[in-house]
């Protein structure tokens, strides 16, 4: 008997990142020495005292039950304390905030609670892939924005043309930004809550990396902005910040109804987060924050380390701001970023993504 994948499956491009650990398989299994900066998975262990947390909860029997859909009242406090202490922002913890099994689950799942099939989804490209596979799953049209290098790799809002905004349901947007490490300014998210307001759409922010900056610079929430919460929901995660990638916890905030749709469909496809997970992500919110400044400071010497590198070959580069990526434009003697890549990798050990894992305006760039 033969089995076929569904319409909405089979229309899916591969997951680039699959694909990527693919390669590094077959490289390992060559005995390669590898060095890894494909995937944005920090290479630190978690924090010792967030460790010691789920240690304790975890022989809670209490704990070893069905937690809440939307996550502990004491862990979306926590968040609650988190945006007020950070931006300012003022949140009710018991309908604007929800629990997620990381953020990346919910950005999933928010197309399926608001996208009719046939609608549009503006989507940013390059940007993470998963922007554009929840569109697809949830019957959505992906309508691709360029995040040009000549705009600061922001998406040009004035450029969309008028009939595909009217028919557009939602929007999603990445500050600081993967992959290119792009920042936005107050003004852009302010021009955002205007075009959202205009064309009725969904803003969506992921947010996974405002925790993780540089120096003087310190990163903008879009809540801060003034009409947010009339159109908007932002997705945040504990996997950068506190080297909690493996531990599937993060939340979203913002509008009550759009947190209610998303707790909707949650309702329906899972059962919450582990309660010791989320009491160790109390623990992460609320206690110690010594090493989160470690671990940026640590990022920061990794960064200048790198650039230092690639200026001595020639290559232009400027350091970022935010996040832990660097964007690369390829030398010009290769053709693709692909080739680039590949090259890397065969020749040096070295795992990076090519561009176009990310998207066809991510061509001529590696992270």
């Amino acid at each position: 008997m033969k089995f076929h994948l569904s319409d909405r499956l089979s229309h899916l491009p591969p997951y680039p990142f699959a694909e990527l650990d693919r390669l590094k398989r077959e490289a390992l299994s060559k005995g390669v020495d590898l060095i890894d900066m494909g995937i944005g998975d920090p290479d630190q262990p978690t924090p010792e005292h967030i460790i010691n947390r789920l240690k304790s909860a975890s022989e809670d029997p209490k704990n070893h039950r069905y937690s809440s859909y939307i996550g502990l009242q004491t862990f979306r406090k926590a968040v609650e304390k988190y945006y007020k202490k950070k931006f300012d922002v003022t949140l009710n913890p018991d309908s604007e905030i929800v629990t997620l099994i990381g953020s990346k689950e919910g950005i999933a799942h928010i197309p399926l609670a608001f996208v009719n099939p046939g609608e549009y989804v503006l989507v940013p490209d390059p940007g993470y892939p998963v922007y554009n596979v929840s569109t697809i799953f949830a019957g959505g049209l992906p309508y691709q924005m360029p995040l040009l290098e000549k705009n600061k790799f922001l998406p040009d809002l004035k450029s969309i043309p008028s009939d595909i905004a009217k028919k557009s349901k939602m929007i999603f947007l990445n500050y600081p930004n993967n992959p290119t490490a792009a920042i936005a300014p107050k003004s852009f998210f302010e021009e955002v809550v205007e075009f959202a307001k205009t064309h009725e759409i969904i803003v969506c922010h992921d947010a996974a990396y405002l925790d993780t900056h540089y120096a003087e610079y310190s990163p903008v929430s879009f809540l801060q902005i003034s009409g947010a919460k009339d159109v908007g929901i932002e997705f945040h995660s504990l996997s950068k910040t506190y080297n909690m990638t493996g531990w599937r916890i993060g939340f979203a905030s913002g509008n009550q109804d759009l947190v209610s749709g998303l707790a909707k469909v949650k309702t329906n496809v899972d059962s919450g987060v582990f309660q010791a997970v989320q009491e160790a992500g109390i623990q992460a919110l609320e206690g110690d924050q010594k090493e989160v400044a470690k671990m940026r400071k640590l990022y920061a010497e990794r960064r200048d380390v790198l650039i230092k590198g690639l200026k001595s070959l020639g290559l232009a580069v400027d350091p970022p701001k935010a996040t832990f990526y660097v964007w690369l434009k390829i030398p010009k003697s290769f053709k693709s970023s692909t080739d680039f890549a590949t090259f890397l990798l065969k020749k040096g050990g070295i795992v990076a993504t090519p561009g176009t894992a990310f998207g066809k305006f991510g061509e001529g760039y590696i992270r």
